[in-house]
């Protein structure tokens, strides 16, 4: 930790300086990055918003153009609320230091040489180019061009979303099915707190407490932790909004208010990729003069999640001769996803799992079931996971698996017992919600 603090005052890539970047240069920032830095990153762009600005992406790494096996995908993605600014600028100044701070710090060193980071600075440019009169809760901006709110565009789990796919959200759609992620987190503003899935629910993942539970629901309290504890203030669980209450600087989603069609359940269930939200600051678009103090409390939050990529296990299933075998199932015994958790077209899997004991399931249609037991320690420390390859003689014969329909994947429960609270929790959320 004490040479991550010393690298972090190192100076930031020429011309980055502590204001707001509009589109234009934005994109000079991020070509300047890649053209001073080509050997460990890659810019591309995912698709173009409703106004045909493009989305664009830099990728940091030590094979910065492709998935190379072993490695694994991270991504933040940040601004798609056009008014929620100030996460777009951290990432641009978490793109400096990680460029800057490559080769001088151990740490980064390691951190970029055995991840794939993708950073996504705005996936509402047109919003935040909409936003003309900045302020803590600015009167445009928010949607996209299309007057749509991106966090609440994506298929739902729980309930049919009847909004149209926006150019946006397909795109991110696209390259979520592109790419293998495993963690993502997703910036936002106007609160100062870390929220894990679920962030809609029905009877059978809510809890009498009011919790929309995931299976995963230990690694993701984790995850958000991780993010609090390691920023500045956030575990403090400071109160931007009176109601609010957030005890270490964490909050379940739907024990928050309730949002239909969130990007972090669709990375969850669909992706195959970790997802939580973070609120970064009070004030949605704070002066510029604030955008310092910003950066000192999140860069060391920011580094450490990344870190958790490496929690857990990866490894591939292959045949009788070595050959890999894409969509075999492979999860932890008491965590069966909705959408079960598959290989890639690489035999590829990757588990997100605390320290502790497990089993692992890998299962191929019409195949007899492969278990193994295993302790998994810290992968942080090493920056890697516990490795460990499946083999299943015959089961590259076997059928592949169909796509998982992005239509609701949680029937509900037809227990009685606590539906009547259940109903009322949600009606509160709604209702917040639509408060908010």
């Amino acid at each position: 930790m004490d040479i991550l603090c010393l690298v972090l005052s190192l100076p930031l890539v020429a011309g980055l300086d502590f204001s707001y970047h509009h589109t234009a240069e934005l994109e000079a920032f991020l070509r300047e990055v890649h053209r001073n830095h080509s050997s460990i990153t890659h810019l591309y762009s995912i698709g173009k918003s409703v106004e045909g600005r493009h989305l664009w992406v830099l990728a940091l790494g030590r094979f910065p153009t492709q998935h190379k096996i072993g490695i694994p995908e991270f991504k933040y993605v940040a601004n798609m609320h056009g008014d929620e600014v100030v996460g777009r600028e951290l990432l641009l100044h978490l793109i400096a230091f990680l460029v800057t701070s490559y080769q001088h710090d151990p740490v980064i060193t390691k951190l970029v040489d055995n991840t794939r980071i993708h950073i996504m600075p705005s996936m509402n440019p047109d919003g935040f180019e909409a936003t003309k009169n900045p302020g803590c809760y600015p009167l445009e901006g928010r949607y996209n061009s299309n007057g749509a709110d991106l966090n609440r565009n994506f298929p739902d789990a729980f309930i049919g979303n009847r909004h149209i796919i926006q150019p946006e959200t397909q795109a991110v759609m696209d390259w979520i099915k592109t790419e293998t992620f495993v963690l993502s987190a997703n910036l936002h503003g106007g609160s100062l707190v870390a929220s894990y899935p679920f962030d809609n629910g029905n009877s059978v993942t809510i809890t009498s407490d009011g919790i929309s539970k995931t299976l995963d629901n230990d690694f993701f309290v984790h995850l958000a932790k991780t993010y609090s504890t390691s920023h500045a203030t956030m575990h403090n669980g400071k109160v931007c909004v009176i109601g609010d209450y957030f005890p270490d600087g964490i909050t379940n989603g739907f024990a928050w208010y309730k949002v239909e069609g969130g990007m972090q359940d669709y990375n969850y269930i669909w992706g195959q990729c970790f997802e939580i939200t973070l609120e970064l600051s009070c004030c949605k678009y704070p002066p510029k003069e604030e955008l310092p103090s910003f950066w000192n409390d999140n860069k060391i939050a920011l580094i450490e999640y990344i870190k958790q990529v490496h929690q857990g296990v990866k490894g591939r299933v292959l045949d009788k001769d070595g050959e890999s075998i894409a969509d075999v199932i492979v999860e932890a015994k008491g965590r069966s996803h909705v959408c079960p958790y598959k290989t890639n077209r690489d035999g590829e899997y990757y588990l997100l799992l605390l320290p502790g004991d497990y089993v692992l399931n890998a299962t191929a249609p019409g195949y007899k079931s492969v278990l193994q037991i295993m302790n998994v320690p810290d992968g942080t420390q090493d920056f890697s996971a516990l490795t460990y390859d499946f083999i299943l003689p015959d089961a590259s014969a076997a059928p592949k698996l169909a796509s998982c329909p992005t239509t609701p994947r949680y029937a509900e429960s037809t227990s009685t017992t606590l539906k009547p609270t259940i109903n009322i929790l949600i009606l509160i959320n709604t209702l917040y919600a639509i408060f908010r």
